[in-house]
């Protein structure tokens, strides 16, 4: 008895030859309104995350907040406060990601520092701050 061979070699191979070739994932443009609501959902849960795209941090809370920050401007929105979500506006369009920031960040020791465009001033503690400041760095 001799071998038999595939009868459908050739269509297969021409196939895998006409697929386009993969996109490098450093190119696939992050879809922020998913990453903020997968940050929300966790700060809901009471699950602390980080999540840094781009010059972009995300990060969660055990206290169930979420927060969205610049690192190069250090601006920030909080999206979640107590497992309630918090109102922000975000174009998302194919040439320009425009975030309307409520609030700009900064981080004293163990204290992350928030100044809202009002003028008021609110001083956190017990974020991980040590963490977020590593994620702002990019490491």
């Amino acid at each position: 008895m001799g071998r038999r061979k595939p009868k459908h070699r050739l269509n297969r191979e021409r196939r895998q030859r006409d697929r386009p070739a993969p996109v490098a994932a450093s190119f696939v443009k992050p879809d922020i309104h998913r990453e903020i609501l997968h940050i929300t959902q966790l700060a809901q849960a009471e699950d602390a995350r980080m999540v840094r795209v781009g010059n972009l941090v995300l990060f969660s809370t055990r206290s169930r907040d979420a927060w969205l920050l610049d690192v190069e401007d250090h601006f920030a929105i909080g999206l979640c406060r107590d497992g309630e979500p918090q109102p922000f506006r975000i174009v998302d369009s194919p040439d320009t990601l425009a975030i309307e920031w409520t609030a700009r960040f900064t981080m004293d020791g163990a204290a992350f520092i928030v100044q809202e465009r009002s003028g008021r001033v609110v001083t956190i503690h017990g974020y991980p701050v040590v963490e977020i400041a590593a994620a702002c760095r990019g490491r």
